[in-house]
């Protein structure tokens, strides 16, 4: 079975999802995100290495063919890392977690063009922006810095997390190419109106604890909650 096989025949568990983002993740990230605010944005140079890779590394899968093998799964969170270079030689990568570290730039995972899933929560990162990845499902870029929604356009993206940055107006979601995105999480902004949302297959939109001024358009959920007369 090819690996493209494998990835068209993944499957999200929605349920497993809403588990993980339950009060109490959300009370810990918001003591988090305010330790963050009380130290200096300089860091020392801290990139990603081949024992770090070694030790992140799991779930070994087929790869090509069949005939060869590689581990699919990377886990580096809390490494104080700034820079993630090493990871475009590591294609075959389905599942990321770079939380809790200290990256301003994820250009290196554009290469990753196998991925499916990715959590960036919790660190420098100023936009979400990475080239169109084929097979992305899942992304997550909680708590950061991000100002913008400009180069988000991964066609099978489901589920998009947002909460806890600095985005005012949302820009450059198109509908052409987001055409599988169902939850959209963006609580914890400063957004001023939801002008921009205008997704087809849009169910859940997540945003503030009151009503942003400019709504208009029915969706499945919002607010967490069902709209009445969905």
């Amino acid at each position: 079975m090819s690996d493209e096989d494998d990835l068209e025949d993944f499957d999200v568990d929605q349920d497993d999802l809403e588990k993980e983002e339950d009060e109490k993740e959300t009370e810990e990230w918001e003591e988090y995100r305010k330790e963050g605010e009380d130290v200096s944005e300089e860091w020392l140079p801290t990139p990603l290495t081949e024992d770090m890779m070694k030790e992140g590394l799991s779930l070994l899968c087929k790869t090509g063919s069949g005939l060869a093998h590689a581990y699919v799964k990377l886990e580096v969170k809390d490494r104080d890392l700034t820079d993630l270079h090493l990871l475009r030689s590591y294609i075959h990568l389905r599942y990321v977690d770079v939380s809790e570290n200290h990256l301003t730039d994820l250009s290196p995972l554009s290469f990753l063009t196998h991925l499916l899933w990715l959590k960036a929560d919790g660190n420098r990162l100023r936009s979400a922006w990475l080239n169109e990845l084929p097979y992305l499902q899942i992304a997550s870029f909680a708590y950061n810095q991000i100002t913008d929604t400009e180069g988000i356009s991964h066609p099978r993206l489901g589920s998009l997390d947002l909460k806890g940055n600095r985005i005012r107006m949302v820009t450059g979601l198109d509908p052409q190419k987001l055409i599988s995105l169902h939850t959209l999480e963006l609580r914890g902004n400063q957004l001023e109106t939801t002008l921009g949302i205008n997704l087809p297959k849009l169910k859940n939109l997540f945003l503030v604890a009151h009503w942003v001024r400019g709504w208009c358009r029915k969706v499945g959920t919002v607010l967490g909650a069902g709209m009445p007369g969905f």
